[in-house]
């Protein structure tokens, strides 16, 4: 079940909401469990069990750790047993197809493939709850004694299958007691009617684009063909996720919970490294502050500086799949962001803001091609295409022009502040803004809607993850 289906949203939330909101303050958290694990189930009903499995050796490592206080072997022995369970379980249903075929690739031999399926959030689950754990070994957050508290965390649906990853201390204090007030259910509504325009209005329809240029067939692609093409996945992933983002998060907020921001307009990034502080902020976030940091950080001198970069982006590229295409794609992001933090970055301040963002967009879309095709020679001859391997233009580039150009104008605006600083400017100025809020939020539920209710064509990019 995903956000930008009509069971989810006239079912599913509809019925969350009404009970959450007659449900009194002590069973709103059991209210919040049952229906993640509903909301999971849904899809996954085998693998709900793994998530409950994974939870529980969660919350029984933290209160091990919060126990034995004074024990410093039990909570590191403790803490060691959470990590490598979590890792194990990621490990086998994500990465032993990939390394299973590596193996047999190289060697020559046929050893056996289960081919798992993988749970859908697997790894976004797994990061939060090991955040958690993490976090009460290192002080910086305290024990949630409630298992089913615990489980309401970890389980919440808005935030279950694709993010945004919450540590726990985030959200501790709403987890005992939060107040759900009108102004906050309207505030998230609106979150939400944005993300849900994202998504249904834009995402899938630009990704009808590239759905359709990545099918061609033939060993020839004209390269204004095969920019339209990885435009429209530029902008696809990122209103996909992004409004995936904002969704949950609104849902959060009419649930009484701030849960962090996971997208600033990354493509207004004057940088990889902008660009990096920008998109899917808490993934960013997770690794600096688990791997990047403990590892030494940039405190240990270049060498370690650049092994400790190029750690973090190998992990990064396979967090987001077993394929050697997102190692390629995490790789290239770290040597771009290592060129940048000791040679590049001090020249690129100088330079005007419109060339920086040029700069950084393009390496950006030139990442995408990494990331969304798999195999090496598809990277390789979609980039002799975007550069002209294939020709400059036929007619097909024309009627793919026509057809999706004022869209791919919209992409780009919408990718940008300037709607959210023109917003922002006339609620400082006039006070009958707020009603005109109302106005725009019930155009895009309605306009969402609409295309919803016949859409053939609804992906979630971020259910692979």
């Amino acid at each position: 079940m995903v956000f930008s289906s009509i069971t989810f949203l006239f079912a599913f939330l509809a019925a969350v909401l009404l009970l959450y909101f007659v449900c009194p303050l002590k069973g709103k958290n059991w209210l919040l469990a049952l229906s993640g694990l509903v909301f999971y189930a849904w899809g996954e009903p085998v693998y709900i069990f793994l998530m409950l499995f994974s939870t529980l050796v969660d919350y029984t490592a933290g209160r091990v750790i919060d126990r034995y206080r004074d024990h410093p072997g039990i909570r590191k022995a403790a803490l060691i047993v959470s990590i490598v369970i979590e890792l194990s379980l990621l490990g086998v249903f994500k990465y032993s197809a990939l390394l299973i075929n590596t193996i047999n690739g190289i060697f020559g031999l046929q050893l056996f493939n289960p081919n798992l399926p993988l749970p859908v959030g697997i790894s976004f689950y797994t990061f939060q709850s090991m955040s958690y754990v993490i976090d009460l070994y290192r002080g910086d957050t305290r024990v949630q004694k409630n298992y089913v508290y615990y489980l309401a965390y970890v389980s919440m649906f808005p935030q279950l299958v694709a993010g945004p990853i919450v540590r726990y201390e985030d959200i501790a204090r709403e987890m005992e007691s939060r107040t759900v007030t009108l102004s906050k259910i309207g505030e998230g509504a609106f979150q939400f009617a944005v993300g849900l325009g994202k998504k249904a209005l834009l995402a899938n329809n630009i990704g009808q684009l590239w759905t359709q240029i990545k099918e061609v067939s033939g060993d020839r692609m004209p390269a204004a063909t095969a920019w339209l093409g990885i435009l429209a996945f530029t902008f696809q992933i990122y209103f996909d996720f992004s409004g995936y983002s904002d969704m949950a998060c609104g849902m959060g907020r009419m649930l009484g919970f701030t849960f962090p921001e996971n997208f600033h307009f990354p493509y207004m990034a004057k940088s990889i490294t902008d660009f990096w502080r920008r998109w899917h902020i808490t993934l960013s976030t997770w690794f600096k502050n688990y791997v990047y940091i403990p590892l030494g950080g940039n405190r240990k001198g270049l060498p370690h500086t650049i092994r400790n970069l190029l750690i973090v982006w190998l992990l990064t590229g396979l967090w987001h799949g077993a394929s050697w295409n997102f190692v390629f794609w995490g790789l290239y992001f770290g040597v771009l962001l290592i060129i940048e933090k000791f040679f590049l970055g001090k020249f690129l301040e100088k330079l005007p803001g419109w060339v920086q963002r040029i700069y950084a967009f393009l390496l950006v879309v030139f990442g995408w091609v990494f990331f969304e095709l798999e195999t090496p020679a598809s990277i390789w001859t979609y980039f002799r295409w975007l550069f002209g391997a294939g020709g400059l233009w036929d007619e097909h580039s024309g009627y793919l022009l026509l057809t999706f150009g004022l869209l791919l104008v919209l992409c780009f605006l919408a990718s940008n502040d300037w709607f959210s600083r023109l917003c922002k400017k006339a609620e400082e100025k006039w006070s009958g803004f707020s009603y005109l809020r109302l106005v725009w939020m019930a155009v895009l539920l309605i306009a969402s809607m609409a295309f919803l209710v016949n859409a053939t064509y609804n992906p979630f990019l971020y259910y692979r993850f």
